[in-house]
């Protein structure tokens, strides 16, 4: 057996129409549309640009995450023609799958697991924080211990928890509640551009690219991979610090990438996968370039405050009315955020457990509610427990360097892919094929390297786990290895190469 053994994409089709692991068909591009914005736009807008801003970049946020932008565009136009060719859960792990081999795929839906569990945990923090604020100025004060930040974050345990029930009720009711929530989040990141116009300062924008400087934070363990390998300036501030922002607030975009994760339940996903991704991504480039620019002109970069900057940037105005406006708008928007993660975290491992790449019990699927209700028991706990105890400020960079690999490997693979199968119909490409995806792959590589030594070694610590696993389980049990089908029906089609019975 080879650990290198594809699984095809007929065949990981055939696998959807498999009654015990089969999920309901209910997302339209809108759906997709809206699910793609209620994820991406959050973090970004609402934690991360004051925090960024503050540390690293000052006005120059703009230009990280234009840089950002490019590269999740580029990769987001290869997960758009994989997604309307193989419309499977699982997203870039099953598009591995079928192009690159079985190791591959497991490494990328492991990297995949990590961003998921890690960033929904990171919003859940951060949501806390805007909780805090909002509550604070209601008169609200939350004892220390339990707030953000403090021994135990109940408040972030308590959303995760809610969110783990109403993603068990059905993907359908879930976006319902996304839908209501992603209106709030759009109508909040507007009225922060409209209404911070006016208490802009252009002043505020000189230096536009402050000159770099020597920062604790910059050496050792901390300082970037980059910076280590070449011996470059320290990367806090100036073009170094611009682009090692770029690698901080890619975490803004992670998102677009989840839409491809519900292929299976979309109605129409060879036309509907490829506007929900493209869509959602170029909606939210468009807005956090805004809302950056508000910001930084609002308050200068060096006095942002790194935990609410939205809010806070209005209340260094006197407003505080529309402090506690943003507040409200951020506790909502960043709720959507944690939804769609812990969703697409459930969808990944439902895919690798109907594979038998983890055990198979694990994909079972509620008889009511047609979700996968042990892996979102899991997956609640897991990012709950991470969320409540882990020490803010150190999840970030983790997110994005799973999520850079995946975007690195699934940008390899498509023109694999083409080599392969030029004959798979393909209602979506990449233009200029394979020149855009090796370019989306050198970006999310170079933006790898701007991550710290030290998420670097915790990336590799995670890879040798994951490897651990393969090789005590998924390689001898997968059903590639084994050769196991579930349902008769399936092992006939597999057998012809006719579409099972239930479905002619």
């Amino acid at each position: 057996m080879s650990v290198f053994r594809t699984k095809s994409i007929e065949q990981s089709i055939q696998d959807t129409d498999e009654p015990e692991y089969q999920l309901k068909k209910s997302l339209s591009a809108l759906d997709l549309t809206v699910f793609g914005v209620g994820v991406v736009i959050g973090a970004g807008i609402f934690t991360l640009t004051g925090r960024v801003a503050h540390q690293m970049t000052g006005p120059a946020i703009v230009l990280s995450f234009l840089f950002a932008g490019l590269g999740c565009a580029l990769a987001a136009m290869c997960y758009a023609e994989f997604a309307a060719s193989v419309p499977v859960s699982g997203s870039a792990y099953t598009f591995s799958y079928a192009s690159l081999g079985e190791i591959f795929a497991w490494i990328i839906g492991w990297d995949l697991i990590l961003e998921m569990f890690l960033g929904a945990s990171v919003v859940a923090q951060g949501w806390s924080a805007y909780l805090d604020v909002f509550l604070g100025k209601l008169g609200v004060a939350i004892p220390a211990a339990i707030a953000y930040g403090g021994v135990v974050d109940l408040k972030a345990i308590a959303l995760i928890a809610v969110l783990g029930v109403l993603v068990t009720v059905g993907i359908k009711e879930s976006l319902r509640v996304n839908l209501v929530l992603v209106g709030i989040k759009l109508f909040i990141v507007f009225f922060v551009i409209f209404a911070g116009i006016g208490f802009v300062n252009p002043a505020n924008y000189s230096p536009f690219i402050p000159d770099a400087v020597a920062t604790s934070t910059t050496q050792g363990l901390t300082q970037p991979l980059l910076q280590w390998l070449t011996g470059a300036a320290p990367a806090a501030f100036g073009w170094g610090g611009v682009l090692a922002g770029a690698a901080l607030v890619f975490f803004a975009y992670i998102g677009f990438d989840v839409v491809a994760t519900t292929a299976e339940e979309a109605k129409n996903p060879q036309r509907d996968l490829p506007i929900g991704i493209i869509a959602s991504l170029a909606i939210c480039t468009v807005l956090y370039g805004a809302v950056a620019m508000v910001v930084t002109g609002m308050v200068p970069y060096d006095k942002l405050d790194p935990k609410a900057a939205l809010a806070n940037a209005f209340l260094a105005h006197g407003q505080g009315w529309m402090a506690t406006l943003i507040a409200a708008g951020a506790v909502a928007g960043l709720t959507t955020v944690v939804l769609t993660l812990m969703i697409g975290a459930t969808r990944i491992i439902f895919a690798m457990a109907r594979d038998n790449l983890l055990p198979m019990r694990l994909a079972s699927v509620h008889p009511k509610f047609r979700t996968p209700w042990l892996i979102t028991a899991l997956v609640t706990v897991v990012c709950a427990v991470t969320a409540g105890f882990t020490p803010v400020g150190v999840l970030e960079e983790m997110v994005n360097i799973g999520t850079l690999t995946a975007f690195i490997l699934v940008s390899i693979a498509v023109p694999v892919l083409r080599r392969k199968r030029p004959d798979l119909k393909r209602s979506f490409k990449v233009p200029a094929s394979p020149f855009v995806p090796i370019l989306a792959a050198v970006i999310c590589t170079y933006l790898s390297l701007n991550l710290s030594i030290e998420t670097w070694l915790r990336f590799l610590v995670w890879l040798v786990i994951g490897l651990a696993v393969y090789g005590l389980w998924g390689y001898k049990n997968s059903r590639l290895a084994t050769g196991k089908p579930i349902s008769p029906d399936i092992a006939e089609a597999m057998a012809t190469g006719h579409a099972p019975r239930d479905s002619e």
